[in-house]
């Protein structure tokens, strides 16, 4: 076999062989990104509109979140958070629009004493994003009912339901999810 033929059926093959590569990383970079933030993928993706540009985002997120100092609780915080909860349960029976308020103030004292920045509720949900994706849709729901709330147009059974959003939540940041 000549020099050339030899050159013209391996360069194919590595060039092959490269793109393969390239496809491959490229394939587990994209499962690392939809294992991480879950269902938050495939929602960032619907809102930019393209993966390339849902994957920047994610990824600037991930690099946002790696400078945070996220800390864990400790026990007599996470008891302390605990008991703020049970209160605020408590409180439902009488006031459930007051409890689904303070049951979202709380969730907002517990990223900040986590580390977790607190200035705006798409802040929250972007920095949230990166560890708890999975409860994230809680956090949504939970939130989007308590606005309807303040302004009168949420039903009891409606904050029952935000309760039990935000305590999805609230057990993943205190460290009291099963």
């Amino acid at each position: 076999m000549s020099t050339s033929t030899l050159l013209a059926v391996l360069i194919p093959v590595a060039v092959v062989l490269i793109l393969a590569g390239i496809a491959a990383w490229m394939y587990q970079r994209r499962r690392r990104l939809q294992e991480r933030f879950g269902p938050e993928y495939e929602r960032t993706v619907e809102h930019t509109g393209s993966r390339r540009a849902a994957e920047n985002e994610l990824r600037d997120r991930q690099a946002r979140h790696d400078d945070l100092d996220i800390r864990e609780l400790p026990p007599e915080e996470r008891d302390r958070y605990a008991d703020a909860w049970t209160t605020v349960q408590q409180r439902f029976v009488d006031r459930p629009e007051g409890a689904v308020s303070q049951a979202d103030e709380l969730i907002t004292h517990v990223m900040r004493d986590r580390g977790y920045p607190t200035e705006g509720y798409e802040q929250q949900l972007r920095e949230l994003s990166v560890e708890h994706g999975r409860t994230l849709e809680h956090y949504r729901a939970a939130h989007e009912i308590n606005v309807r709330s303040s302004k009168g147009q949420a039903t009891t059974e409606e904050l029952r339901g935000a309760m039990v959003h935000y305590r999805a939540l609230f057990d993943e940041l205190v460290g009291t999810a099963r």
